[in-house]
C-alpha cells in the first residue's frame, strides 16, 4: 500500500514538475512580446509619416498660391499666356518631391465694376491640370470674391492652388473593407486661394489668356 501511494505521488509529481518548469521558463517571451507589439509600432510610425508629409504638402499648396500671385502681379499692364504658363510651370517644382498626383493651378484676373456693391467681373483666366495649360472661365463671368477685397474699380489677380494628397499606402477596395475605411483615404483634397491687387499698374490685361 505504502509503495503504491508512492509511485502515485511521483507519477503526479513529474507532470506537476513540468508544468512548474515550462511556468518558469521565460524563453521566447520577448518574441512573443514582439509579434504583438510590432505591428501596432508599424501603423504608428507610417501614420506618423503620412501625417508629416500631408502637413508638409499642404504648406506647399500655399506656397505655391502665394508665389504665383505674387509673381503675376509684378507684371506690367500686360501678359501674355507664355508668361503666365511659365510663373505656374515654376510653381509646380515647389511640390517636388511629391509626385503622387498633379497640382491645379488657376490664375484668374478679376476687374470690379463701379457699381455699389460692386460686381467682380472675369478679364481672363490660366490654368494648368497636371501638364496641360489651357484657358479656364469664359471672360466676362461673374465671379464671387471675399467681402473684404469688393471695392469698386479695381483689379485682383486671384490664385488657387489644388491638390489632391494620396498616401504613400495604396488600399485596395478588399483591403478597405476589411479594415474599415472609406474612400476619403484615397484622396486628401488640399486648396489654398489667395488675392492680390497688381503692384504697378491698375488693371492688367492678357489678350491671349483665353
Amino acid at each position: 500500500m505504502f509503495r503504491a501511494g508512492a509511485l502515485l505521488k511521483r507519477a503526479f509529481k513529474g507532470p506537476r514538475n513540468i508544468l512548474a518548469g515550462f511556468r518558469a521558463d521565460r524563453r521566447g517571451v520577448a518574441a512573443i512580446e514582439f509579434a504583438f507589439i510590432a505591428p501596432v509600432l508599424l501603423i504608428m510610425y507610417f501614420m506618423t509619416m503620412e501625417i508629416s508629409q500631408g502637413i508638409e504638402t499642404s504648406k506647399k499648396i500655399s506656397r505655391v498660391g502665394s508665389m504665383v500671385a505674387d509673381l503675376v502681379a509684378q507684371q506690367g499692364k500686360t501678359v501674355t499666356k507664355g508668361d503666365v504658363d511659365n510663373i505656374m510651370k515654376i510653381a509646380q517644382s515647389t511640390l517636388m518631391p511629391y509626385n503622387r498626383s498633379s497640382p491645379t493651378i488657376i490664375v484668374t484676373g478679376i476687374q470690379m465694376s463701379g457699381d455699389t456693391p460692386p460686381k467682380p467681373v472675369i478679364t481672363w483666366s490660366r490654368k494648368v491640370v497636371g501638364d496641360v495649360y489651357s484657358g479656364d472661365a469664359e471672360p466676362n463671368t461673374v465671379t464671387t470674391v471675399p467681402a473684404g477685397l469688393a471695392t469698386p474699380n479695381t483689379f485682383l489677380v486671384r490664385v488657387e492652388s489644388k491638390l489632391d494628397y494620396r498616401p504613400v499606402v495604396t488600399w485596395a477596395a478588399g483591403d478597405k473593407k476589411l479594415l474599415g475605411l472609406t474612400s476619403a483615404f484615397d484622396n486628401l483634397p488640399m486648396s489654398e486661394a489667395y488675392y492680390l491687387r497688381p503692384r504697378i499698374t491698375q488693371a492688367m490685361e492678357c489678350p491671349d489668356c483665353n
